[in-house]
């Protein structure tokens, strides 16, 4: 057996790391700076589908409170569906076209390409390295006055909350079949995805198409089918039979279940 003094000195860095870790996994996220654009109209209607395959905002969960994300913060797609909390950075706006004291949240759904043709501090806005919301106007009209243009902002990831549960929509053809997923809460986006049809036990592993599209190689069109979600929080959900035998692609098949 130990000396006593070894053992205090054990426990106590024990609870020094369980301390630091703690300390770790709940430190707030840090505000950092980007900068911000608007597209699609005053009524958004110029968003509508994107790099992520949402098709329409509203049908998909997302309404107006968009934006397409630069290529630094897109992540070839991995970025669809998160949440960000943007404010107008009055240390760096011009106060002319600053809103002060309020800030907005928006859903990543589509990409802000980049314009090599153009610097990165004039028509550039998107180019490598540069972190930039192109908003849906208006969502950056809550934080900036239409005047301006472009705005300095101060931004950080935040949990996505949402209405209803996780929506499938079915695309694709016989042996390709393609899946949207959408409306998904807590870290928004997907780490990665299995597919089960009833008659089978196995799940059958599911790749990134593109954006927010997962597909599957095998013949499963109009059998039963479910889902296993892992998002990139780590949080894992079974959608159990959430697609009913005899559907057709196209449709949109709404789940009872949400992510936290």
């Amino acid at each position: 057996m130990a000396p006593a003094p070894a053992i205090a000195v054990a426990l106590l860095a024990l609870a020094c790391c369980w301390v630091a870790v703690t300390a770790a996994d709940t430190a707030p996220i840090k505000w950092q700076r980007a900068n911000a654009t608007f597209y699609g109209g005053a009524d958004a209607s110029g968003t509508m589908g994107g790099a992520c395959g949402y098709d329409n905002l509203y049908t998909a969960g997302y309404g107006t409170r968009t934006a397409a994300l630069s290529t630094v913060l897109f992540n070839d797609g991995a970025s669809c569906g998160q949440c960000y909390k943007i404010a107008c950075d009055r240390k760096r706006a011009d106060p002319a076209f600053c809103k002060p004291g309020v800030t907005v949240t928006i859903t990543a759904t589509n990409l802000c390409p980049p314009n090599d043709a153009l610097p990165n501090d004039n028509g550039g806005w998107c180019n490598l390295p540069r972190p930039h919301f192109d908003m849906a106007q208006p969502a950056w009209e809550k934080i900036g006055v239409y005047k301006g243009g472009i705005i300095p902002v101060m931004y950080q990831r935040v949990p996505c909350v949402r209405k209803g549960g996780v929506r499938f929509r079915m695309v694709g053809h016989d042996y390709f079949n393609v899946v949207i997923v959408m409306n998904v809460a807590g870290a928004g986006s997907i780490k990665s995805m299995d597919i089960k049809s009833s008659d089978s036990n196995d799940w059958l592993s599911m790749s990134r198409n593109w954006g927010a599209n997962w597909q599957s190689g095998s013949y499963l069109t109009g059998k039963m089918l479910s889902f296993r979600i892992t998002i990139t929080d780590g949080q894992t959900i079974e959608f159990n039979n959430v697609v009913t035998g005899g559907w057709k692609f196209g449709q949109t098949f709404a789940s009872k279940l949400q992510f936290k």
